[in-house]
Formats: C-alpha cells, structure tokens, sequence
C-alpha cells in the first residue's frame, strides 16, 4: 500500500524554481532518502509534505487522503530535525510525552524511550544527553503520537562520523520495529544506500531516478547519478554488439539506452578495476595510495596512455606509488551514448 505520493510537484520562491514536478511513492513501512547536494530542493520537499510550505502545483497523499490544504497539525506527520531541537526546559520523558494525552502517557514514552535504547532516561535534562543520546530522544517524540509518516531532516549532521553510523543504525532498526513509514533528507551518499530501502537522488528542483539502493548504485540512468552515488571511472569509449573500445581494452558493457549512438562514455566503480590481476593485458604504474582503514584507493596512470583511473580494494594494500601494476577491469561497465 502506498503510504505517501507526491505527484507533479512544484515549487518557485520569486523567479527561483525550486522543485519542477516531483513525483515520489513510499509504501507503508519503507524508509526513503532524499539524497542530493545542498540546494537541489529536497528540504522544499520535506516542508511541502509536512504542510509547512504550499505547493505551487501538484498533490501530496498520506494513506490515499489528500493532505495539500490541511495544516500541519493535522497530518500526523513525526519530525526530527537537525540536531534534534528537544526543548532545553523539559525532561526526556516531557519532550518524548509533549502533546500526548494524559491517559497511558507515561507507559507510551517509557516504551518509545526503551525502543530507542534509552529505558530509564527519563528523568535526565537534554543538557546532560550526548549528541546521539538527544537524537534518539527526538526520534521517540517524533514516534510517540504513532504518526502515518516520520520525516528525517538530515539528523546526523551534528554527529562525529564514529557516532553518526551507530546512531544511524540505531534509528534504522527502531523505525523498522514499528513499521514506520519515514523520508530521510541528506546528502551522504553512504547514509543514504545504507539505510533507505528506496533511494530517489534529486538534481535541480527533479527527481532523475528513484529505486532500491542496489539498483541506483549499480544500474545509475545517467553519468550525474551515477558520479552522485558514488566515485566513478569515466572514458570515452565506443560500443558495437555490446562491446565497448576504450582506453581500458574492448570490454563486454551494458548500454543504458539505446539511442543508436556508438559514440559515448563508459562508467566503472574503482571497485570494478583490479590491480595485478590475472592475465592482465594493461598496465600502468601507481601514481597515489589513499588508505581509510576499511579499503584503499590506488590511482593509477595507464601505461602508453593518457589516462588515469582510479582503483579501490579492501583490506591490506601492497602497491606503492611507482609500482608497476596489471590492470583488468571485472563485472560489466555501462554504456553512456552521447546524446544525438
């Protein structure tokens, strides 16, 4: 069932187009994220589906019903800002309780507190909560009137990169709990994949594709997305019976859209190129080692070409710059026609 529709939105402030007909489905239970740069629209969005903001054209749905002319109020929309704004006066238990009836307050906010991981915090002041701490708090009062639609606007801003992917985590697995529907705003790209079941990337005031991370990932409609998503090798390249030539070699590819160009580009993942691989027939030589724990990314100048690419592997890295490496690329790379 679709819980939230946003269809042919439009918004203007002025002579400045915000959002140029936004269409969007949720259905009951997913968790959507709204990912795109500063400036592209996606906060717009957010008001229009809270009611804080009118839009100029088009319709917003929650659970079928009509909700454009309705105040905010009476939405029974859930909110958490950035940085949780909780009330510096109140308690955890007098925010998570705001606005709730006096009858079962007190067992509704110690069950939202305890789904958040915070069983028996209610005494304590904001002033004396971590970061993370008063984010898990503004998600319970967000969760505690059983709202039809939670809206994130990038909450873990505020976070140090350690906290954020824990908090991350946490909020995740308590809106899931309850089955929430929610829209999370931000422009990290690794939040994004890693917590929305639906990923919808917004560019100038449009919505170029929205679907399940893995497919936004991997099968990006154009060479913007995809550089969005993620880091990408691009080259020029040209294609005929589905294989491309490129400075990499002629690999097997998969065209985006046939538009019958064969002129165009091709788009790999640094993951999709391996170093010193198994009968290689390229080489280059390392030019650069970024180490970040996790993985390591290697650029790499192409032997007898001018071209660089850039090279990411997991766990321990043996190359130094000015090795001599093998270069094969694995998976298929997609096909960008030029447009005609």
């Amino acid at each position: 069932m679709i819980q939230l529709g946003v269809h042919g939105v439009t918004k203007a402030f002025g002579k400045t187009h915000v959002l140029r007909g936004i269409d969007l489905t949720v259905e009951r239970g997913q968790i959507a994220a709204l990912l795109g740069p500063s400036g592209c629209g996606k906060t717009t969005l957010l008001r229009i589906i809270a009611g804080f903001e009118s839009p100029d054209a088009g319709t917003v749905t929650l659970a079928g019903r009509e909700v454009v002319a309705e105040p905010p109020e009476r939405r029974r929309v859930g909110i958490v800002p950035q940085e949780g704004a909780l009330f510096p006066h109140r308690t955890v238990a007098g925010n998570v309780g705001f606005g709730l009836p006096r009858a079962g307050r007190a067992d509704r906010v110690a069950a939202m507190l305890a789904l958040v991981g915070l069983d028996g915090f209610q005494d304590r002041m904001p002033a004396e909560l971590s970061g993370g701490q008063r984010q898990r708090v503004a998600l319970a009062r967000a969760l505690a009137p059983e709202p039809e639609l939670v809206l994130l606007d990038e909450p873990f801003n505020a976070l140090d990169r350690a906290l954020r992917g824990s908090v991350r985590d946490d909020v995740r697995d308590a809106l899931q709990r309850v089955g929430a529907t929610a829209v999370l705003v931000t422009h990290d790209q690794e939040e994004a994949l890693s917590v929305a079941d639906v990923v919808a990337v917004m560019r100038d005031g449009r919505i170029p594709q929205a679907g399940p991370p893995l497919e936004v990932y991997e099968s990006p409609v154009d060479l913007e997305v995809a550089a969005f998503v993620g880091e990408t090798v691009v080259l020029d390249a040209e294609i005929d019976d589905g294989m491309v030539t490129c400075p990499l070699g002629r690999l097997p590819a998969r065209a985006v859209r046939d538009t019958g160009a064969r002129s165009g580009r091709v788009a790999l993942r640094p993951e999709q190129i391996v170093l010193d691989g198994d009968g290689a027939a390229l080489s280059g030589r390392v030019e650069r080692v970024e180490y970040f724990g996790h993985d390591a990314v290697v650029t790499v100048a192409v032997e007898d070409l001018s071209t660089r690419i850039r090279s990411r592997s997991y766990g321990h890295v043996r190359h130094r710059p000015g090795d001599r490496v093998g270069i094969t690329v694995t998976g298929e790379p997609l096909f960008y026609p030029s447009e005609r």
